[in-house]
Formats: structure tokens, C-alpha cells, sequence
């Protein structure tokens, strides 16, 4: 499964969504009576839900990773829930690095398994389940704000500063998953990723609804030398520009740009072309982290050599506040002890 957002949903509002407005008011009516009428689980752990008001990536799994850190660092033993989208397991399970693939529980659970215990499964309410008998007491919920029929103790939503919202329209005629005013008055904390102006409409709308807004940026750590080269960067995730911007920030020369759609395998076509313009054009490869995990344990002829042949550009979610995700967690904790007392 893949995905891969049309252009239109991130400029100025023009016919292509005109055209495609009575679907996305449809759509926008069915969410939203979704979000505010579900019947949610009670945890006996508190949760965070770590989620973004549009599809595609906005810094959520960095942002996940982050906040489990500081929770171990606080003593508390977190774990995550994911739906494991793109994955086959339907679940509840608990992620084994020695033996799952991305094919079997997504890339991003594999990604969030090396921080903490990570749990995939389709149905939110017997994952939080599977976590409790785990001895969870923190639940850190990658994405489903929209959708998990699972009380939120934090709801924490994400804004990548470099694309804000875009057309402002739900889904199909704009990226957004559900009404925004809706999404709103859901949302306990906003967290803006970085310095650029996209997403102001955004933050000045969540601060007439009194939610506060947090700031963080996404910064490379342990960058490889050889990355201060000439490189070919592939990527499949929802917005690859900023990782080739990410690339270039750190010194890097990126002579080619490969894109794939979100969540995309690469097949053998795509592996070997990746190859052969490497080694034509005497290029570095270098990719994603989430890209590293989709390609381990792939059985395409060539897989083993791209990964081999590839670095990894990692990253992690600082807070402009560096003692941000312990109130987080701790306003999250509270609010468990709050609704355990009723």
C-alpha cells in the first residue's frame, strides 16, 4: 500500500478541488460523527495519541520516539500501539525485531520496536488491551486521533511548518482527515516542526481555542562523512523533499532524487535502476530510516546489495523546550489519575 498526495491538495484552492468538494463534504460529515460519537475503551494506562490533522507524514514517529525516551527516562515503561499500516498482520501482536518484516507489521513499527515495546493491531482497544498485560503504564499511540475508539488521555497533534495544512479542505478535495474545527476542539497540544510559516493560520486558530503550541525541529544526529558527498537520496514517505532538504542541510551533494510513494516497496525494476545510476554516476546511496526498515528482510533480488550499499540519514524530534515531553507525559498521567477516580 502506498499513497502519494496529489499536488493540488497543497496549493491555493483551484478546480480540481472545486470539482471534488461534494465527496469531500460527505466524507467530512462521516468523520467528524465519528470522532464525536465513538464509544471509547478506558485504558488502565494513560495514553498519548501522537497524530496530525491531514494524511501523510508530519513528524509523528520522531515525535513518538522522543517521548518514549523520556518516559524511560522518567521510570515509567511506555509502549507504543500502531495500526501497522502496510503490514499484513491484523493483530494484536508484539512487534519482534528477530523476526518481522515490514510486510508483516508495517515499517514504522519496526522503527518504533527499537525504543520500546511496540504492539501493531487493527483494533486500537484489544491493542491497549495487549499492552496492559504487558505491564504498560504509558500508552504512546502512533496516529489514529481521527479514528481509535480509545479514550485519549493527551491528544498531541503535529504541524510540519513547511506544508501547514494545505488547501485547508478534507479529503479527497484537500488533505485534511477530517473537519478541522472538529480536529480542533479535540486537540490538546499543538506541536509545530519547524521554522517556516505554513502552518501560522493553523497555530493562531489553535490559540483562539486556548490549546497550547510547542515548537521542535527535526535535526540529523550521527551524520556518516561519507554523507558530505555526492549522493543519490531515494525515499518513499509522504514528503521527501524535506529529507533531501535535510540531506543538503548536513553538507550533502544530492546529484539524483529517486521518490516513491508512502509506504511504497520497492520492487526489482526500482532496486536495480537505484543500483545502476549509483554506480554510473560514482553516487553515494543514502535513504531513511523507515526506508531501511522496509527494505530489511525483503525478498527482492538486489534488496540485500541496495541496503549494503546504502546510508541511512537519521534524525530525531528536538523540543525548542528541552523539558517539553516530560510535562507532556506528566499532564497525560494526571489526566489518567483525574478520569481513574470518577
Amino acid at each position: 500500500m502506498s499513497l502519494q498526495a496529489p499536488p493540488f491538495w497543497w496549493q491555493k484552492r483551484g478546480w480540481q478541488a472545486l470539482m471534488l468538494w461534494p465527496l469531500s463534504a460527505l466524507y467530512g460529515r462521516v468523520a467528524a460523527h465519528r470522532m464525536l460519537t465513538a464509544r471509547r475503551y478506558q485504558s488502565s494506562a494513560a495514553v498519548i495519541c501522537i497524530g496530525n490533522f491531514t494524511l501523510g507524514g508530519a513528524g509523528k514517529t520522531p515525535t513518538a520516539l522522543a517521548l518514549a525516551k523520556a518516559a524511560s527516562s522518567m521510570g515509567l515503561k511506555p509502549g507504543f500501539l500502531s495500526r501497522g499500516y502496510g503490514g499484513a498482520q491484523r493483530g494484536p501482536l508484539v512487534v519482534d525485531l528477530a523476526r518481522h518484516r515490514a510486510a508483516d507489521v508495517g515499517d514504522e513499527p519496526l522503527l518504533l520496536a527499537t525504543q520500546a515495546l511496540t504492539v501493531v493491531s487493527r483494533d486500537r482497544k484489544n491493542g491497549a488491551q495487549k499492552l496492559e498485560r504487558q505491564g504498560v503504564d504509558l500508552i504512546i499511540m502512533d496516529d489514529g486521533f481521527q479514528s481509535a475508539k480509545l479514550h485519549i488521555d493527551l491528544a498531541l497533534l503535529v504541524v510540519d511548518s513547511r506544508r501547514g495544512i494545505g488547501n485547508g479542505l478534507v479529503f479527497p478535495a484537500g488533505p485534511l482527515r477530517a473537519p478541522l474545527a472538529v480536529q480542533v476542539a479535540q486537540t490538546d497540544v499543538l506541536l509545530k516542526v519547524g521554522g517556516d510559516d505554513k502552518a501560522t493560520p493553523l497555530v493562531r486558530q489553535m490559540a483562539r481555542a486556548g490549546r497550547p503550541v510547542l515548537t521542535a525541529a527535526v535535526e540529523p544526529v550521527d551524520v556518516d562523512p561519507a554523507l558530505r558527498g555526492r549522493v543519490l537520496a531515494y525515499a518513499g514517505i509522504a514528503d521527501p523533499e524535506k529529507f533531501y532538504a535535510s540531506l543538503r542541510g548536513v553538507g550533502a551533494e544530492v546529484v539524483i532524487t529517486q521518490s516513491f510513494g508512502d509506504h511504497q516497496p520497492l520492487q526489482e525494476k526500482a532496486i536495480a535502476d537505484l543500483l545502476e545510476k549509483a554506480r554510473s554516476n560514482t553516487l553515494q546511496l543514502v535513504t531513511t530510516a523507515k526506508d531501511m526498515a522496509r527494505l530489511q528482510g525483503t525478498m527482492q533480488p538486489g534488496s540485500q546489495q541496495l541496503i549494503s550499499q546504502s546510508l541511512v540519514l537519521n534524525i530525531d524530534m528536538v523540543f525548542d523546550d528541552p523539558a517539553a515531553p516530560g510535562l507532556l507525559i506528566e499532564q497525560a498521567m494526571q489526566a489518567r489519575r483525574m478520569r481513574r477516580q470518577r
